[in-house]
C-alpha cells in the first residue's frame, strides 16, 4: 500500500460526504436554508453550514501553517445567510482536497486544542480527515431533521456514518 493511499481514500469520503451537502442545499432553497428552529436549539442550516465549512477551512489552511486551530475561525455570517454562496464555497473545498488527493500524505501535524489553550498537541493529516468526515456527519445528521422539519427529505444516507450504513446493508443481507 502505498503512503498516500489512505489519505485519498479519507479525502474520497469527505468529498462523497461534502456533495451530499451541496445537493442538499440546492433542494432546500434560500427559504429554508436561514431560519432558526426552536425545536433544533433555535439553530438554522446556515449556521450548521457555516460551522462545516469553516472547519474544512481550518484544516487546509492548517496544511499549510503546518498547524491547526479550528476554534480561531472567521465566522462569516454570510454562510449562515445565503444559500449559493455556501454552496460555491464547498464546492471550492471539494476542489481543494480533490487537487490535494494524490500529493497529500499522512503527515504529522500540530493541533491547537480548545482544551489546551496555548498548547498544540500533535495531529496528523489522517486523523483530521477522520475528524472532518465525523464532525461533518455528526452536523448533518442534526441538519436532516432541520430540513424534515421544514418540509425536505434528504438523501437516506446523509447524516448516517459509514459504519452505520455498512451495518444495516449487513443486516438487509441477512434478513434476506
Amino acid at each position: 500500500m502505498t503512503p498516500h493511499l489512505p489519505v485519498q481514500t479519507a479525502i474520497r469520503a469527505n468529498l462523497v460526504v461534502i456533495r451530499q451537502g451541496i445537493t442538499l442545499l440546492a433542494d432546500l432553497g434560500a427559504e429554508r436554508y436561514t431560519p432558526r428552529l426552536p425545536l433544533c436549539y433555535n439553530a438554522s442550516v446556515g449556521g450548521h453550514t457555516r460551522h462545516i465549512i469553516e472547519h474544512y477551512r481550518s484544516f487546509l489552511q492548517g496544511l499549510e501553517a503546518g498547524e491547526i486551530d479550528y476554534e480561531n475561525r472567521p465566522r462569516d455570517s454570510l454562510i449562515e445567510h445565503d444559500v449559493t454562496y455556501a454552496s460555491d464555497l464547498l464546492e471550492s473545498i471539494c476542489a481543494q482536497l480533490s487537487e490535494l488527493g494524490g500529493k497529500l500524505s499522512n503527515r504529522g501535524l500540530l493541533l491547537c486544542a480548545e482544551t489546551t489553550p496555548g498548547i498544540a498537541t500533535i495531529t496528523s493529516v489522517m486523523r483530521e480527515l477522520e475528524f472532518l468526515l465525523s464532525h461533518t456527519i455528526h452536523h448533518y445528521a442534526l441538519v436532516a431533521v432541520m430540513a424534515r422539519l421544514q418540509g425536505c427529505e434528504p438523501e437516506p444516507s446523509f447524516g448516517v456514518a459509514p459504519s452505520t450504513l455498512k451495518y444495516q446493508q449487513k443486516q438487509a443481507a441477512c434478513a434476506r
